[in-house]
C-alpha cells in the first residue's frame, strides 16, 4: 500500500475521555472547534493561516464574544478534521489509501487551497491521489470504497470519477503487461510464500484474462455497475471476460446462489444486485453459460424481479438452452402454487428455443405485384435439437413425481419437442412410466393420451423389456411392444423388416375389426391396463414365436427364397396371435373378474435402475435374451 507523510514535528495531540482533544503546548488554546460531541482545544495561529474556512468562522464568533466555532458537517467528521489540524501545526501525519480521500474531502470544506498558503493541504493531497494512489490497482478500490460515505463532496470532486476510470483503463491493459501476484483463487503460489527451492525469483506462470474480477467483488453494486460500464465502453475486454466477472460478483454477493436457491438476508439489496448484473450482461451469444443464466433468472423469481427482468433472461436462455442439464431448469414454483416446480416457465424457454427456427417470411416486393418468398434454412442443428429433446424427457421424468402435476401440464411440454426426432424414446418413456406410477387414479382415456406421446418403435431392448412386464400400460401399449420387438428381432437376423399387420395398424389408429366384436367394449378393454395374467400369456405367445423365427434364422444364410417366406411365417403368426380367439377371450374374462387399473408393481421404476435387476431375475427377460 503506497503512504505519504506530512510534516516533521512529533505529534502532541492528546486525548481526553475521547470527547477532548488538546495539543500538548506550553501556550494555552484560544480556540474550541466543536465536531458533533467532540471538541478540540487548539491554538487560532496555526490554523488560520491555512484554513479559509477557519478564518471567517473565527470572525464571526468574535463578534459574538466567542472562541468556539461548530463545524460538525465537516466531511469524515474528527478523524478527518484531525489530520487537517496536524497538517496546520506541522505535525508528522500519514496519508494512505485509507483516509486520503476523507483528508481531500475535509480539506476542502477547511478551504485549504494554494490561494490562502503555498504547498496547502489541497495540493499535497492532489499530487499524492494522482502520482500514487490511482497508478495501484489495490489502493485505487480501497480509495473508490471509502468515497461512497462521503457523498455528495467525493462525486463534486470527482474522486469517484477519477478512481472508476483509473481502475477501468488497469482492467483493460494487456496481460502480458502485467504484474500481479496470485490472488485470484486466494491461494498463493510455492515461489510467493517462500516454500519453492527452485524459483529463481522470475514469475513463469501467465496472466489470466480475467485477473481482475475478483477484486471488484469487493465493491457495492452502484460502483461495480460504474466500473464494468466504463471497461465495456473501452471494447478490450472479451465479452467472456466480462460474463466471467459478472459471475463472480454474483457467487460473492448472493449467498445460496450457487445452488440455484438464493437466501434472501435484504430482498430489495438483493434484487439490485440480480438487476443490475442481468443489465450489464454482454449481448453476444455464449459469453456467460446457460447454467449461470438459469441461477440468475432463478433468483431473479426468488426476489421478485420485474417482468422485463425475467424476459430478457428467458430470450437469453432460450438461445442457448442445448447447454442446459436437468437440474439447471428445475425452477422451484412460486409459494402458493400447488404444484412444486415452474413448469410454465420452462415452457417459455422450450418455445423461445424453438423460436430460433422459424422458416417461411413472407414479404411483399414494393411496386411489384408477386409476392416474395423467402425461406431461412434455420439457425438450430439437428444436435442442438436433439439435445434439448433429451433434456425435455428427463425434465418430465422429473416433474413427474410431482403427485400435483396436470397431466395438461405434462402433455403440452412433451408435445412441444415431439416435433424433434430422436432415435430412441426410452427418456420419455420412463417419464411417463414415472407419471403412471405417481397418478395411479387417472381415467384410462388419460392413460392412452398420455402414451401417445412415445413410439414403440423407438424404445431399445431395455426399455422393451421394461415395458413388455409393466402392469401400468395400456394392454394396447403392450402388443404394440411385443410386435415391434418381433420386428426388430427379425431384421437383426438378417431379413427384411415385416409390414405392420393390419391388427397392430388398427390398434395404432383406435380402429377394431369384427374379430373383437366378442367383446363388449372393446375400446375400454384395450386402453385398460395390462394385468399380469395378460402379459404372461402373451410373453408366452410371442417366446415360441421368436424362438421358432430365430431356429429359421440360423439356416437363412444363403437362401433368400426361404428367408422370405420365414418373414411371411412370423408375420401371418403375429396377425394370428392379435386375432387369436382364444387369446382374447382368455384377456377379456381375465378383465372380467378385475375391477378398475392395477397400480403397478416394482418392475417399473425408473428405467435407467430397474431394468438391468429385471433382466437377471425374470425368467421370460432371460429367455428373450437368449433367443435375440
Amino acid at each position: 500500500m503506497k503512504f505519504m507523510k506530512l510534516g516533521s514535528k512529533p505529534d502532541s495531540f492528546q486525548t481526553d475521555d475521547n470527547n477532548i482533544r488538546y495539543v500538548q503546548s506550553e501556550l494555552a488554546s484560544d480556540i474550541t472547534v466543536a465536531i458533533g460531541d467532540v471538541k478540540f482545544h487548539l491554538h487560532k495561529f496555526p490554523l488560520l493561516s491555512k484554513s479559509a474556512c477557519l478564518q471567517k468562522l473565527v470572525a464571526t464568533a468574535n463578534e459574538d464574544n466567542s472562541n468556539e466555532v461548530d463545524i460538525s458537517d465537516i466531511p469524515g467528521g474528527p478523524a478527518a478534521f484531525e489530520i487537517c489540524a496536524k497538517f496546520c501545526y506541522g505535525m508528522t501525519v500519514t496519508l494512505n489509501a485509507y483516509n486520503v480521500v476523507a483528508a481531500r474531502c475535509a480539506a476542502e470544506y477547511l478551504g485549504m487551497h494554494e490561494a490562502i498558503e503555498k504547498g496547502n493541504l489541497i495540493y499535497k493531497v492532489d499530487v499524492f491521489l494522482s502520482a500514487s494512489i490511482l497508478r495501484s490497482w489495490k489502493d485505487s478500490i480501497i480509495v473508490l470504497q471509502t468515497t461512497k460515505s462521503l457523498i455528495p463532496l467525493s462525486e463534486e470532486l470527482k474522486v469517484i470519477n477519477q478512481c472508476i476510470e483509473a481502475i477501468a483503463i488497469k482492467a483493460c491493459v494487456d496481460v502480458s503487461k502485467v504484474d500481479w501476484s496470485y490472488t485470484y483463487n486466494r491461494k498463493k503460489l510455492p515461489e510467493e510464500n517462500g516454500n519453492d527451492p527452485n524459483w529463481n525469483g522470475v514469475r513463469n506462470r501467465a496472466v489470466p484474462k480475467d485477473w481482475w474480477v475478483e477484486d471488484l467483488c469487493e465493491l457495492e453494486i452502484d460502483l461495480y455497475k460504474c466500473i464494468i460500464v466504463n471497461i465495456k465502453t473501452k471494447e478490450r475486454v472479451p465479452d467472456e471476460v466480462i460474463g466471467e466477472a459478472l459471475k463472480a460478483y454474483a457467487y460473492r454477493r448472493l449467498s445460496g446462489f450457487y445452488k440455484g436457491m438464493i437466501q434472501c438476508k435484504d430482498v430489495g439489496k438483493y434484487r439490485s444486485v440480480v438487476d443490475t448484473i442481468v443489465w450489464l450482461l454482454p449481448a453476444e451469444k455464449g459469453s456467460v453459460s446457460c447454467s449461470f443464466l438459469l441461477k440468475l433468472l432463478k433468483a431473479a423469481i426468488t426476489v421478485d424481479s420485474g417482468d422485463m427482468v425475467k424476459g430478457q433472461l428467458v430470450r437469453r436462455i432460450g438461445q442457448q438452452l442445448e447447454e442446459a442439464n436437468v437440474n439447471d431448469i428445475l425452477i422451484q414454483a412460486p409459494e402458493g402454487e400447488s404444484t412444486k416446480y415452474d413448469v410454465d416457465t420452462v415452457h417459455k424457454l422450450v418455445e423461445e428455443f424453438l423460436m430460433q427456427d422459424q422458416n417461411a417470411v413472407i414479404e411483399s416486393a414494393e411496386g411489384d405485384q408477386e409476392v416474395i418468398e423467402i425461406r431461412s434454412l434455420g439457425i438450430l442443428s439437428d444436435a442442438s435439437k436433439l439435445m434439448v429433446a433429451k433434456l425435455i424427457d428427463s425434465y418430465l421424468a422429473e416433474i413427474a413425481k410431482d403427485r400435483n402435476l396436470p397431466l395438461s401440464k405434462f402433455i403440452d411440454l412433451a408435445e412441444m419437442v415431439s416435433s424433434i426426432s430422436r432415435p430412441a424414446h426410452d427418456g420419455l418413456y420412463r417419464a411417463i412410466d414415472m407419471y403412471l406410477k405417481e397418478h395411479p387414479a387417472i381415467s384410462k382415456s388419460e392413460r392412452k393420451k398420455i402414451c401417445k406421446l412415445m413410439d414403440c418403435r423407438k424404445l431399445s431392448v431395455d426399455a422393451c423389456m421394461h415395458a413388455v412386464q409393466n402392469e401400468r400400460l395400456p394392454l394396447r401399449v403392450v402388443v404394440q411392444v411385443l410386435f415391434f420387438e418381433q420386428v426388430r428381432a427379425a431384421a437383426s437376423s438378417g431379413s427384411s423388416t415385416p409390414d405392420l399387420p393390419k391388427g397392430i395398424k388398427d390398434l395404432k389408429n383406435g380402429s377394431y375389426g369384427s374379430s373383437r366384436s366378442i367383446a363388449t367394449n372393446p375400446e375400454e378393454d384395450w386402453d385398460a391396463v395390462a394385468t399380469a395374467e395378460e402379459l404372461k400369456a402373451l410373453k408366452g405367445e410371442l417366446a415360441a414365436l421368436r424362438m421358432a423365427n430365430g431356429v429359421g434364422g440360423s439356416e437363412r444364410n444363403g437362401n433368400d427364397s426361404r428367408s422370405s417366406s420365414i418373414d411371411k411365417a412370423a408375420v401371418s403368426k403375429m396377425k394370428g396371435l392379435l386375432k387369436s380367439k382364444k387369446i382374447f377371450t382368455k384377456l377379456w374374462s381375465s378383465k372380467a373378474g378385475q375391477g378398475g387399473d392395477n397400480s403397478g408393481s416394482d418392475s417399473s421404476e425408473s428405467l435407467g435402475s430397474a431394468i438391468p435387476e429385471e433382466a437377471k431375475s425374470t425368467p421370460s427377460r432371460n429367455r428373450r435374451n437368449s433367443v435375440s
